[in-house]
């Protein structure tokens, strides 16, 4: 894998006081109102807001990716969950952006990151190894990316995740992420106001390949739970519209 400009550092633990500056002084208005979130396929999103563009887990187009285009938009900084093809792919970027692997804490144009390590199996991280699950404000909005969490939250990791605004949470399950009653615990442990499921099967997985579930498996566990069905794959966010409690939001891949 190409890494280019890659930040982190090795052996980090769960808690951490070091702080990594990502090595700009520009200092964005992290506080201002607003977050655009961009659904690029699977576990990718764009998030827009405070003057930064932080794209969390390009892929490569394969097995249930192969029907995505591939995420190359421009962004100043990158947060991935792991080093597999379909969360860690950073071949073809355009830019020169920054890009950060491993959890810690971070600083990025007057953002702070955390990057809070999770096990990406059920084995202990045996198999597939750590993943990284990312937290964050941007736009005045609290943000937690789980990535492809596959382990039960516990008590630190919660404390370190508090309560997110908008959580992007695995629902598709497979050996690497939560599946549907997996995902709907880790909901009821969060309590986010809004949820954005993320690493579910779509009319882009190759059929042979594609070892995830859609959707619908998460949604009819969630009875009770507003859902939202956007037509397009972006959704602003202010923190004047978050909802008390919580609501899923879909949104719409363009093929």
């Amino acid at each position: 894998m190409k890494r280019r400009q890659l930040m982190g550092y090795a052996g980090a633990g769960l808690v951490t006081t070091l702080v990594t500056s990502l090595g700009s002084h520009q200092k964005a208005d992290a506080q201002s109102s607003g977050l655009s979130v961009q659904w690029l396929g699977h576990t990718c999103f764009l998030f827009t807001g405070g003057g930064a563009r932080i794209l969390v887990n390009p892929f490569q187009t394969v097995g249930c990716t192969a029907g995505y285009r591939p995420p190359r938009v421009q962004a100043d900084l990158i947060l991935i969950s792991s080093q597999l093809l379909d969360e860690g792919y950073v071949e073809g970027l355009p830019g020169s952006p920054k890009l950060v692997y491993a959890p810690g804490v971070y600083e990025f144009q007057g953002i702070k990151l955390q990057g809070i390590a999770i096990d990406h199996d059920r084995l202990g991280g045996r198999r597939f190894g750590i993943n990284t699950a990312w937290r964050w404000q941007q736009g005045g909005i609290n943000i937690l990316h789980l990535g492809g969490a596959a382990a039960p939250i516990s008590t630190e990791q919660r404390i370190l995740m508090g309560r997110p605004d908008l959580a992007l949470i695995p629902v598709g399950g497979s050996d690497k992420a939560y599946n549907a009653q997996e995902a709907k615990q880790a909901t009821e442990v969060l309590n986010p106001r809004l949820i954005i499921p993320t690493h579910y099967r779509t009319q882009a997985a190759d059929a042979a390949s594609c070892d995830i579930a859609p959707v619908d498996e998460f949604l009819n566990l969630m009875q009770g739970v507003t859902v939202r069905r956007s037509n397009t794959d972006t959704v602003n966010i202010t923190s004047g519209n978050l909802p008390e409690s919580s609501v899923i939001q879909l949104l719409s891949y363009r093929f």
